[in-house]
């Protein structure tokens, strides 16, 4: 098993709105400082925040399948399929661009914090299909809450989210001294975004900020022990997958 570790450093940093909206990127685009380019289907992590609120305008996006999952304050959205929406804390919203989709964003506080990840499925069946907006309040999504662990599956077979991608995700609560173990499926690929905490990854160190990225060869078990109560945003998707992938 490979566990690569990168800080805040290392990934990529954007604002928009004059620098109402501020971004760290774990997984970036060309020339702005994210080492790491993709995972996989996984294309695309930008960490937002705004401490009181900020506004992107209208822009146009095809064939991608695009989630904002709201940490905090609330998430605005409207489209030129005719949307408009307000998502608050632990909130999804879905766009399967498809054929091609405009949207503008609104990240209002206080203090808001959100993630908006693009995933990649085959894009050349993708832009066949009609675009499409969801969105998920957090009472509809499963927790799983024992040991001092908790447990929200966003994406994968218990969420009631439907993606082309193959992908699995978690919003997942540890309270110290409690200790999570995962299972990592041979040939998948886990990326980790820690929000908050410290403590141990198998043998590496974490803090609140860093990113890592776990390459799993065979069966393999990712064990999380806190120092401090930890947050993590966790995204499992197959390592290499069977249609072509776009180039950055």
């Amino acid at each position: 098993m490979l566990i690569q570790r990168y800080n805040v450093d290392q990934q990529g940093v954007g604002q928009f709105d004059g620098g109402k909206i501020t971004e760290q990127k774990p997984i970036g685009f060309p020339g702005e400082g994210s080492e790491v380019k993709r995972v996989g289907p996984l294309f695309y992590w930008a960490w937002a925040k705004s401490e009181h609120e900020g506004y992107i305008p209208l822009h146009p996006h095809q064939g991608f399948e695009i989630i904002t999952y709201v940490i905090s304050g609330k998430a605005e959205h409207g489209d030129s399929l005719g949307t408009r929406s307000i998502v608050g804390p632990g909130g999804l919203q879905v766009m399967q661009t498809g054929s091609g989709v405009s949207h503008e964003e609104g990240f209002v506080g206080p203090d808001m914090q959100g993630f908006q990840i693009w995933f990649e499925p085959h894009l050349r069946e993708a832009l066949r299909r009609k675009p499409t907006y969801q969105q998920f309040e957090h009472e509809e999504f499963q927790l799983d809450v024992h040991d001092g662990v908790r447990v929200k599956e966003i994406l994968g077979d218990d969420s009631p989210v439907a993606l082309e991608t193959d992908v699995h995700m978690w919003d997942i609560h540890i309270n110290h001294p409690f200790i999570y173990n995962q299972h990592i499926g041979k040939g998948r690929s886990v990326s980790i975004l820690v929000l908050e905490g410290r403590g141990r990854m198998n043998e590496t160190s974490y803090e609140a900020k860093e990113f890592f990225v776990i390459e799993a060869n065979e069966l393999e078990e990712m064990n999380i022990q806190p120092e401090a109560e930890t947050r993590l945003i966790v995204i499992e998707v197959p390592t290499t997958v069977n249609y072509p992938l776009y180039r950055k």
